[in-house]
């Protein structure tokens, strides 16, 4: 009978426990550890190389594998860490010392001291901005590493984050941090966001070694680099009246700080719609400009080193022993005041159909003004592949500082031949596939298949710069 009477009591109590769990029970935010394995591979040509002062070979090639993981510390908290490199190989770049065939520049003049100029068959220095030189500037890795750590509410309404990264390659170092935070309103149909980020940068500069070199000697064309080596005036003749202008002054501010705030508004219209809206401010304060990019005066005499007949030909891809020397390099001023304003717009059509919009105005206090349109139309071909065609239009006006190949004034106190801050407009088309598995069947040890993406994109402008970008992207789901 006390059995009887106890029962009743045993009963209420397990049932007020479980009500107990089920209240303080909550979704976890990630519920095990992702790994994302991405990486790309980047090639583009042209003729309006920045280091050679707006013309030359822009050949270029760049891999970058990227890993991704993003672990659940508890139900609300994840951490991401972000790593990844950049190794590329530039035939722009590589003319930093255009007479170098061996990494080195001759007797002292920019890196170190060796004999390994490329000359041509008379024995005398040669070099061209159509053709690579084999100098230490040619290739480089970039470095980076970011980590991110997020926190979610108990209603899941309001997440906050906060972010550091470092990033390096052999003549730039970066510092940045930032956060942010998100609510979520209307039964989260509406969403609010507010970001910053602050990077504190260094150059390490390295400038071309002609005017490197010149600095050294002080002036005297007839030690250093230049001891036994021919300058050419216009016209093909010897002579010593080359001197970069001013003098030519290294960077005295080594530091470049940029800060931005970011502002969201998402919002779903409708079961089939949403859109979202964004503005960034960004202000930039240090050396902006590039020191490895050449300028060149259309108000000064030129003069070049290398093979006298080819002078006439400069301008041409067939030139291939013959080289100009910089007036200056590229200065442009210390602060930019940047404000891009955006708008998405998505549209669920069917179970097969998905359109994506994107359109992007930016103004910048250079006198750049820009416009981006892009569309993708994800088409879900079975349950786990999915299509995704894409194109791109962008154009945008000149910077109040670029001038092409030769034609910037030595009296105006900031110029730039950068084919980046020239007046252009360029397209892009991309074809993507994509693999979901949301059951993570396939695994490879402790990790589960949970998607795989394949893309391709090419991009051309109408400079002349032509670029392909091939991409891609494996999500493993680590198992509990």
């Amino acid at each position: 009978m006390k059995k009887l009477i106890y029962l009743p009591i045993l009963l209420f109590a397990a049932l007020g426990i479980a009500q107990e769990n089920q209240a303080t029970f909550k979704k976890r935010v990630l519920e095990t550890t992702e790994v994302d394995f991405l990486t790309s591979y980047y090639t583009q040509d042209g003729n309006n190389a920045s280091v050679t002062g707006g013309i030359g070979t822009e050949k270029l090639s760049d891999f970058t594998p990227t890993i991704v993981i993003s672990m659940p510390l508890n139900a609300d908290d994840v951490l991401t860490i972000d790593v990844g490199i950049s190794a590329y190989t530039s035939a722009s770049s590589s003319n930093l010392n255009p007479f170098d065939i061996s990494g080195a520049s001759r007797n002292g003049g920019g890196d170190d001291d060796d004999e390994d100029d490329d000359r041509n068959a008379a024995g005398n220095v040669v070099g061209s901005p159509w053709v690579a030189s084999s100098g230490a500037s040619r290739q480089d890795v970039w470095s980076n590493v970011n980590l991110d750590y997020s926190h979610s509410s108990d209603n899941r309404n309001t997440v906050w984050n906060a972010d550091v990264s470092l990033a390096t390659e052999y003549d730039y170092f970066s510092l940045g941090f930032g956060g942010g935070i998100l609510k979520q309103f209307n039964e989260k149909n509406t969403t609010l966001g507010v970001n910053t980020k602050i990077y504190l940068d260094t150059w390490m500069p390295k400038y071309p070694t002609e005017l490197d070199s010149y600095l050294e000697v002080n002036g005297n064309l007839n030690q250093g680099f230049f001891e036994g080596i021919t300058i050419l005036d216009q016209n093909g003749n010897a002579s010593t009246g080359w001197n970069p202008i001013s003098g030519f002054k290294l960077i005295d501010n080594k530091g470049r700080n940029s800060y931005s705030l970011s502002f969201s508004f998402s919002q779903i219209l409708n079961k089939n719609a949403q859109v979202s809206l964004f503005f960034d401010v960004v202000q930039q304060k240090g050396w902006l400009s590039n020191p490895m990019q050449r300028v060149y005066f259309a108000d000064v005499a030129n003069y070049f080193i290398g093979n006298a007949s080819s002078i006439n030909n400069y301008t041409s891809p067939n030139n291939k022993d013959v080289f100009q020397l910089a007036d200056d390099i590229e200065r442009l001023p210390d602060t930019r005041f940047k404000m891009p304003f955006g708008l998405r717009f998505n549209y669920y059509f069917n179970e097969v159909v998905t359109m994506r919009t994107y359109y992007r105005y930016y103004f910048d206090d250079w006198g750049i003004k820009s416009h981006t349109a892009s569309i993708e139309l994800p088409i879900k071909i079975s349950s786990k592949f999915t299509l995704y065609p894409t194109y791109r239009y962008y154009n945008q006006t000149a910077a109040d500082y670029f001038a092409p190949f030769d034609e910037n004034i030595s009296t105006n106190q900031y110029y730039t031949s950068d084919y980046d801050l020239s007046k252009f407009n360029a397209n892009q088309y991309g074809f993507g596939i994509g693999y979901t598995d949301i059951f993570t069947k396939s695994h490879i040890w402790k990790l589960g298949l949970k998607s795989i993406d394949l893309k391709y994109n090419n991009y051309k402008r109408n400079t002349g710069l032509n670029a392909n970008i091939v991409s891609a992207g494996v999500k493993f789901v680590m198992d509990n």
